[in-house]
């Protein structure tokens, strides 16, 4: 167990310094929240730089207490019904395609903040014709009511991260369960087949490859298109250590035993988080075919489709 950093663990960044103070801002000017900030990504200021965020929804305190996760946690504010139409003009501002939401999980309201994000994507497509929209999603606690809810607004994507392997899980998820997030996943094929599905996970947990290889069978299993894979960086002495830093060559390996099970895309890098590249993964996912992904970042991560391979 070591939590010192090897040398490959920089990342090499490009910034377009008026890129990154517009978007933050911008973020501030309309008292919005960002998983970005409150996760301390390590892709923030490539992202802000390249003008694009993901929007956290329903305040920045969590009701649950992941041990690998830096968002606060304890007793939420109350819904701000305001916040849908800021997001909405942020995407506008910020001239956004392809438009990423995530929520801070609300256990303490009855639907889990399930038509919150309704409401969101709602004002979100009126404000912006034509976008695209991905949902990174609790789990709701598996109620199909409030999954089918968010469903019906016709998303491209709906993301749902498992976060590790099933041994780790509750270790590091106490108050959460691997079956009910593979339900999720599950149970957005039943209600609507036509939207895609996305997970990621993390490495340097403690898991093993063969728990690796367990976890993308249950995936695919749970009809799962798209994965990401990346590096747990431990957010603070009070979070998780690291059990293990994965290289380069080591996450180019875990993401072709990934495309082995026959997943849309993979995103395999040290940096790679769950909404990293959503809109260019998504395209890649689309067309299927060798064209170099446009985006940003580091020679660092490999996208799989099908069984073809190439570097970002």
């Amino acid at each position: 167990m070591s939590d010192d950093k090897p040398l490959w663990l920089k990342k090499k960044i490009v910034l377009d310094r008026s890129g990154v103070s517009e978007v933050k801002n911008l973020i501030d000017d309309l008292h919005l929240n960002t998983v970005c900030q409150s996760a301390m990504c390590p892709n923030i200021f490539e992202c802000f730089a390249n003008r694009t965020a993901t929007f956290m929804l329903m305040g920045d305190i969590c009701t649950r207490n992941c041990s690998f996760c830096s968002v606060k946690t304890g007793r939420p504010y109350m819904i701000d019904e305001d916040e849908p139409y800021r997001i909405a003009r942020a995407v506008k501002k910020m001239g956004l395609k392809y438009a990423v939401m995530t929520s801070v999980t609300r256990d303490d309201l009855p639907d889990g903040g399930s038509h919150h994000f309704v409401k969101t994507i709602r004002e979100v497509k009126k404000l912006n014709p034509g976008v695209r929209i991905e949902c990174l999603i609790p789990d709701f606690k598996g109620d199909t009511d409030s999954l089918e809810t968010v469903l019906n607004e016709g998303l491209d994507v709906l993301n749902h991260n498992m976060e590790t392997v099933e041994r780790v899980f509750r270790k590091v998820k106490k108050t959460s369960d691997y079956k009910t997030s593979l339900g999720v996943l599950k149970n957005v094929k039943l209600f609507r087949s036509d939207i895609f599905t996305k997970s990621g996970f993390m490495l340097g947990l403690g898991e093993t490859e063969e728990e690796i290889e367990s976890l993308l069978m249950d995936l695919k299993k749970a009809d799962c298109d798209i994965i990401t894979i990346g590096q747990y960086l431990r957010p603070s002495e009070k979070n998780t250590p690291v059990k293990r830093y994965y290289n380069e060559e080591e996450f180019r390996k875990i993401g072709k035993i990934a495309s082995g099970f026959g997943f849309k895309a993979v995103l395999s890098g040290i940096f790679v988080r769950s909404s990293y590249k959503a809109d260019s993964l998504l395209e890649k996912t689309l067309n299927g075919n060798k064209r170099e992904l446009t985006g940003h970042g580091n020679k660092s991560e490999s996208v799989i489709v099908g069984n073809s391979r190439e570097l970002l």
